[in-house]
């Protein structure tokens, strides 16, 4: 039996002003998957936000740190040394994705930051980018003057309501990963939409 407990970290920037922005996806993931359950993602450890839910028959860790984007590791890191976790089976990351099409996921491990902050830091906190991702995309169909500007602005309502179908598709995923593990996962929701 592998390790401690499967870590499910969203990431994203505490504050209201950033609640419902693009960066936010992973955090806004991680509340879906607590509210599902009917838990809150409320009890502080580690500079994270965390509730301890049970999915498909196994206690799980809801996390969401507090240390803003770019320092999420070193929360990241601290959860893992207490729970006895491992990256490389038990660690499970959702973040936004801005090479992706907005509202589209998939599923990676072993890959580059790929400029994403809180990714960096993980991988420079951990040591190694070997764990699991859940890659949310939220690239607008028009072409940014700003990147930055665009992940940390609140999104529009229709934008809101496409990334609203893609969390229950991310809580699937999650779910999916917990009892049939990455690779099934990956084969289900990796596979381009048009094959469907």
């Amino acid at each position: 039996m592998d390790g401690g407990v499967k870590l499910i970290v969203g990431l994203g920037n505490p504050g209201i002003e950033y609640q419902f922005s693009p960066h936010n996806v992973g955090f806004l993931a991680v509340d879906r998957i607590a509210s599902d359950l009917g838990v809150e993602v409320r009890n502080r450890q580690f500079r994270a936000l965390t509730a301890r839910p049970v999915i498909g028959g196994e206690t799980v860790l809801l996390a969401k740190p507090e240390t803003y984007m770019n320092l999420s590791g070193l929360s990241v890191r601290e959860l893992l040394a207490e729970y006895d976790a491992k990256p490389e089976s038990d660690l499970i990351v959702i973040q936004d994705e801005l090479d992706f099409p907005l509202g589209t996921l998939r599923i990676h491990t072993r890959r580059s930051s790929a400029g994403h902050n809180g990714i960096e830091s993980i991988i420079g906190a951990l040591g190694t980018q070997d764990f699991l991702r859940i890659r949310i995309g939220v690239a607008p169909e028009r072409k940014l003057e700003d990147g930055q500007r665009y992940l940390l602005a609140p999104m529009c309502k229709a934008d809101l309501a496409v990334i609203d179908g893609v969390l229950d598709t991310a809580e699937e995923a999650v779910k999916v990963i917990l009892k049939e593990g990455p690779a099934a996962a990956m084969n289900r929701f990796n596979r381009k939409e048009e094959t469907d």
